[in-house]
C-alpha cells in the first residue's frame, strides 16, 4: 500500500473520531432539545388608543402662483434696464425704458392736430351762429345755414377723432416705460441695453414669478376623489409640504383646487394647494412630499408600524400572551398614523403587547422575554457566573 493511501485512511479515521466525540459529549440541554426552546428576547409595545389624523400622501411640484413674461408693447431701442436679477420686484416698479422720443413726437403731433380742429370747430360754430341770426331776418338762405351746421358737425367729429388719436399716442408713449405687472422675483435678464426690442422680441425682457403666495401641484389616485371632495365641502383641508426625508414639515397651506377631470392614462386626479411661503422655503420647480389631512380618527387603536407583518393569509402581529408565549394574531389595518404607526381596525384590543423587534426568530407559541424599547436582555446565568468568578477576563 502506498504512503498516500495510508495518510488518507488516517485522516478519515481522525475526522470520524472527532465527530463521534462531539456527538457523545454534546451538552445535555441540546441532547434533550431544550436549547431550541430557550426564551427569545424581543421588544414589545402595547397597543394604544389615540386620536389619529388621516393623511393622503403624494409627491408634489412647487409652482409659482403667477408667471409673467414681460414683453415690450411698442418697438424701439432699449435705453435702460432697472431691475436686479433674482431680486423681489413690486407691482408698478419700472423694469426697463425704451427710447421715448419718437412716441413723444407723436403725442405732440396729435396735440397739434387737435388744437387745429378745435380752432376750425370754433370758427364754424361762430359762422353757423351768425347765419342763424341772419336767417331769422331772411338775409341768408336756409340751405346755406344747413350747410354750415353740417360743417360744424364735421369739425366736432374731427375733434373727437383727434382726442382719440392723442389718447392712443399717450398710451404708446406710456408703453415706453415698462413696469412690473405683478409682485414677483425677477429672473435672468434676457436682453441688454442698446438692442431694438418690441412685441416680437423672443423671450421678452425678463420673466417674473410670484412666490408669495405659492402653489404646489400633486396627484392622487382616483379612488380618493370622493373622500377629498367630501372633505372640502366640510371646510378647508390642510396640506403640509415635507422635506426629502419625509419627516420634517417645511410649510403648511390649504387645498384650493381639485382639477375638473381624471387623467385616464394614470388614473389620477390633480390638486393644487396654496402656501403663504413668507420665508421663501418653497421655490418654483422644487419637488416636495405632500401630506393632505382628510380628517381625524378619534380613539383609534394604533401599534408601531414595524409590528405589522405580511403573510400569505394577510397581515398579522405577534401578540404576547400572559405566559410570555406569542400568538400570530391576524389583524386588519386601517392606514398609517403619522410616520411610524399603523391603525388597527380589527383583530386586536387596547393594551395587548405586540412584538416590534425580533420577529424573525418567532413562530406560533414561541416563548419570549418581553423587553421595553431600548432595554437590554438579561445576561445568561452561565455567562454571569463566569463574569463574577473572573472567568470572562483574559489573563
Amino acid at each position: 500500500m502506498s504512503r498516500w493511501k495510508i495518510v488518507a485512511i488516517i485522516v478519515v479515521v481522525l475526522v470520524v473520531a472527532i465527530i463521534g466525540y462531539r456527538i457523545v459529549h454534546r451538552p445535555t440541554g441540546f441532547q434533550r432539545g431544550k436549547g431550541q426552546d430557550a426564551p427569545i428576547p424581543v421588544t414589545v409595545v402595547p397597543a394604544t388608543r389615540e386620536n389619529v389624523p388621516v393623511y393622503l400622501t403624494a409627491l408634489g411640484t412647487v409652482s409659482a402662483l403667477n408667471t409673467v413674461t414681460v414683453v415690450p408693447q411698442v418697438a424701439g431701442q432699449l435705453v435702460s434696464v432697472n431691475f436686479k436679477e433674482g431680486k423681489e420686484i413690486k407691482k408698478g416698479d419700472v423694469i426697463a425704458q425704451i427710447d421715448p422720443r419718437t412716441f413723444q413726437a407723436a403725442v405732440e403731433q396729435a396735440q397739434g392736430k387737435l388744437a387745429q380742429d378745435q380752432a376750425l370747430l370754433s370758427a364754424a360754430k361762430y359762422l353757423a351762429s351768425s347765419y342763424e341770426n341772419l336767417g331769422k331776418k331772411q338775409y341768408v338762405a336756409a340751405q346755406t345755414l344747413q350747410a354750415q351746421e353740417q360743417t360744424v358737425r364735421q369739425y366736432q367729429a374731427a375733434v373727437l377723432a383727434d382726442k382719440a388719436a392723442l389718447d392712443s399716442a399717450r398710451v404708446q408713449l406710456g408703453y415706453t416705460t415698462i413696469r412690473a405687472p405683478i409682485n414677483g422675483v425677477a429672473g435672468l435678464r434676457l436682453v441688454d441695453v442698446g438692442n431694438i426690442v418690441g412685441p416680437t422680441t423672443s423671450g421678452g425682457i425678463v420673466v417674473l414669478t410670484q412666490i408669495h403666495p405659492i402653489s404646489v401641484l400633486f396627484n392622487l389616485p382616483q379612488q380618493n376623489i370622493e373622500a377629498v371632495r367630501d372633505g372640502m365641502t366640510k371646510g378647508a383641508l390642510q396640506v403640509a409640504a415635507l422635506d426629502r426625508s419625509n419627516n420634517t414639515v417645511i410649510a403648511t397651506g390649504a387645498l384650493k383646487v381639485i382639477n375638473n377631470q381624471i387623467d385616464t392614462s394614470t388614473s389620477t386626479f390633480q390638486l393644487k394647494a396654496e402656501f403663504a411661503n413668507p420665508t421663501d422655503t418653497l421655490w418654483p420647480g422644487q419637488f416636495v412630499n405632500v401630506r393632505l389631512q382628510l380628517g381625524t380618527l378619534h380613539d383609534a387603536l394604533v401599534v408601531p408600524a414595524q409590528a405589522v407583518q405580511r403573510g400569505p393569509d394577510g397581515d398579522y402581529v405577534f401578540a404576547v400572551q400572559p405566559d410570555n408565549t406569542v400568538k400570530m394574531q391576524p389583524v386588519t389595518t386601517g392606514g398609517e398614523a403619522g410616520a411610524s404607526q399603523t391603525v388597527i381596525s380589527k383583530g386586536l384590543s387596547a393594551g395587548v403587547r405586540v412584538v416590534t423587534e425580533g420577529q424573525f426568530r418567532l413562530k406560533q407559541n414561541s416563548k419570549v422575554i418581553p423587553l421595553a424599547p431600548g432595554q437590554v436582555p438579561p445576561m445568561p446565568k452561565t455567562v454571569a457566573a463566569k463574569v463574577r468568578s473572573g472567568g470572562g477576563h483574559r489573563g
